[in-house]
């Protein structure tokens, strides 16, 4: 999904969620809840940190309040995933930061996620304290095992980075490269060099992945729109260039797209992996 600031809704008094997707497949985005990924089957790609990782089975990689991600499955895998609010962060860890997202012993997380999925799911009485506080003991073990150093204030570079990716969303159907580098006020080269270090990609790709997406919504919204009307509406010039890059992001051509495919919701809803989504299977 493009990079906003994304809101995760959770139950009453419940401070964590936890399931598991198979074939992960999402755009820059990010929160400011933290989260914890667990590979458990299959292999992935996350970029978090301005710097892609691999994960294989039985590794994981815990990714903190505000940090740009996102994450791209390589076959078939099976990945358990734990998100708490930044309250829960914060009481245990205080200004704490992890020196690298990649947990260098990701035993715990197994049976943690078991856990939490029991509580949450049958709700027993006072679930949600104990789901909330397995987790902060969960953060607290993470810690202890992991190097920290002190977190520092946000650089203002990427605090104006995400402004302009929240302009973006708002005005994609007529956003330029020339523009974008105006709102941030840096020079063309520099903010070319810093959007692909933060984000793992152009800005051009990242803009044809946001106006793909709306696409979807609009076709989903207008089954009967016209495809000259879409392309304008989503700021192509030509149809040509608008079927092209339809097909390359998501795999069909605009009046081909299964009615099965989906786009995942901000609070984590199911999606077609070759969309920006995945498949929550518990």
């Amino acid at each position: 999904m493009p990079v906003r600031h994304e809101l995760r809704k959770y139950n009453d008094g419940e401070k964590v969620w936890a399931g598991k997707y198979r074939n992960s497949h999402n755009m820059p985005h990010w929160h400011r809840d933290c989260e914890l990924l667990y590979v458990e089957s299959g292999s992935i790609d996350v970029f978090c940190r301005g710097k892609n990782r691999l994960l294989r089975p039985g590794e994981a990689m815990f990714i903190q309040s505000g940090e740009i991600h996102y994450m791209k499955a390589r076959e078939e895998t099976y990945l358990l995933v734990i998100i708490f609010t930044e309250e829960l962060m914060k009481a245990v860890a205080g200004n704490s930061k992890l020196v690298s997202p990649r947990l260098s012993d990701p035993s715990l997380v197994p049976a943690a996620y078991a856990e939490l999925r029991r509580e949450l799911f049958e709700k027993k009485p006072f679930y949600a304290a104990i789901a909330n506080a397995r987790t902060q003991e969960l953060i607290a073990h993470i810690l202890r095992g992991e190097k920290t150093t002190e977190e520092k204030e946000s650089e203002s570079g990427m605090g104006t980075l995400k402004r302009l990716l929240d302009d973006v969303e708002e005005h994609y159907e007529n956003y330029t490269f020339e523009r974008a580098a105006a709102f941030v006020g840096f020079s063309e080269a520099y903010f070319s060099r810093l959007f692909h270090k933060q984000m793992g990609m152009t800005f051009s790709a990242y803009l044809n992945h946001v106006r793909v997406r709306h696409a979807v919504r609009l076709l989903r919204e207008h089954p009967d729109i016209s495809m000259t009307e879409l392309s304008i509406m989503t700021g192509y010039t030509t149809i040509r260039n608008f079927n092209r890059m339809f097909r390359t992001i998501t795999g069909y051509a605009p009046r081909e797209l299964p009615e099965s495919a989906a786009l995942a919701s901000e609070d984590g809803g199911d999606g077609d992996p070759t969309l920006d989504g995945c498949i929550l299977v518990e």
